[in-house]
């Protein structure tokens, strides 16, 4: 399968065995930070390219955006989160209402 896709970037060809699994080149893995062994996703895009994207692990995740010494349940922790966005919202609808009747 040939692509009329510009790359920008370094091209490797690969076997892919009788069950699919095909290897990532090391300088690749190393460069976009794919651990072995590690995840990846495969997406097609419009043009119809198979895209290997990076996968973190749950534990590349855990505490992250996370600020103060919040010791609660991550549910309480959203539930502020989305009450505080929720006021702001609120604020911005009313800003602009506010600026629309003025007109």
């Amino acid at each position: 399968m040939s692509s009329n896709t510009p790359s920008n970037g370094e091209e490797r060809v690969v076997s892919v065995t009788e069950k699919g699994q095909a290897t990532i080149p090391k300088r690749l893995r190393e460069k976009h930070g794919i651990p072995a062994p590690g995840r990846v996703k495969f997406v097609e895009n419009a043009a119809g390219e198979i895209v290997v994207r990076p996968v973190g692990s749950m534990r590349e995740f855990r505490g992250l955006e996370r600020d103060g010494d919040e010791d609660g349940p991550a549910t309480a922790v959203l539930r502020e989160e989305r009450e505080r966005d929720r006021r702001r919202d609120e604020d911005v609808v009313e800003r602009f209402s506010s600026d629309t009747e003025g007109r």
